[in-house]
């Protein structure tokens, strides 16, 4: 459709990457965290199955998803601070317009009055079985009944945060996919979007 594709959670996830490399804490070093958020380069680019991810220069486009990230990322994320330089990250790229921002608070939070909203969704169980895959795919075996903990626990983290809790935004079209192709959520999205 042409238009550009900004995974917020990516950018998340870059700061919990390099929170994590720097030992900065997120409950005992805001201020530190802060500053590291401000000084850092976060960059997407076109890739051959997936954008990929820079954060000052390195490609961390795969060590963001490892599952060590991927515990950390909800503790990082629920820092007010941290938050709000990215939203505002966020609203400076989607200010050109013409762009696709996936997140956990794109409809409630970053952009709220944009043109079409989605919540896309699936069981706990069936992300686990994605991420699964996702995860041998890159050489990680890790149990299916971890990651059903663990995204149960981050969804009750992103629900429960005081800032930008995790919610259903207010005119949002709720996709369940557990039961759905990608290509079948696609032109389900797309037959929505053709109505702008």
């Amino acid at each position: 459709m042409g238009l550009a594709y900004i995974d917020t959670g990516a950018m998340y996830r870059g700061i919990t990457l390099l929170g994590m490399r720097s030992g900065i804490s997120p409950e005992d070093d805001e201020e530190k965290l802060i500053e590291l958020v401000r000084n850092a380069e976060l960059k997407f680019e076109p890739g051959q199955e997936r954008f990929r991810v820079y954060l000052n220069g390195e490609d961390v486009t795969r060590a963001i998803r490892q599952p060590a990230v991927s515990r950390q990322v909800s503790y990082y994320a629920r820092v007010p601070s941290v938050r709000q330089l990215l939203a505002l990250l966020q609203r400076e790229l989607a200010a050109a317009g013409g762009v696709v921002m996936e997140g956990r608070d794109i409809g409630t939070v970053v952009l709220p009055d944009a043109d079409k909203k989605f919540f896309v969704t699936a069981s706990p169980l069936e992300r686990a079985r994605r991420r699964q895959r996702e995860l041998a795919q890159q050489g990680y075996r890790v149990k299916l009944e971890d990651l059903v903990r663990e995204i149960e626990e981050r969804d009750r983290l992103d629900s429960s945060r005081s800032v930008a809790p995790l919610r259903i935004a207010p005119g949002a079209i709720v996709i369940d996919t557990s039961d759905l192709t990608v290509d079948e959520v696609v032109a389900r999205i797309v037959a929505e979007v053709g109505e702008i």
